[in-house]
C-alpha cells in the first residue's frame, strides 16, 4: 500500500503541472487577448488566482504522499 501511495504522489505531481498548463495555455491567456472585458476578467482570474491554488495544492499533495507523510505508522 506504501508503494501505491508513492506511485500516486508522482501522479499528483504530474497532475499539478499538466493543470498548470492547461490553465495558462488553454483557458488564461486566451481569455486575456481576446479583447472582451468579461474575458480578460475570466482570465485574470483562472491565472491569478485558480491556477496557483489548484497546481501548488495538487504539487503539495503529491510531494507529501511521496515523502511518506500519509503512512500508517505516523498517526
Amino acid at each position: 500500500m506504501e508503494n501505491i501511495k508513492k506511485i500516486l504522489g508522482i501522479v499528483w505531481i504530474a497532475l499539478a503541472l499538466l493543470t498548470a498548463y492547461f490553465c495558462i495555455a488553454k483557458f488564461g491567456l486566451p481569455k486575456i487577448m481576446s479583447g472582451h472585458q468579461e474575458d480578460v476578467v475570466f482570465g485574470i482570474i483562472i491565472l491569478f488566482i485558480l491556477t496557483p491554488i489548484i497546481s501548488i495544492g495538487l504539487a503539495v499533495f503529491g510531494y507529501f504522499a511521496l515523502k511518506g507523510e500519509y503512512r500508517e505508522d505516523k498517526m
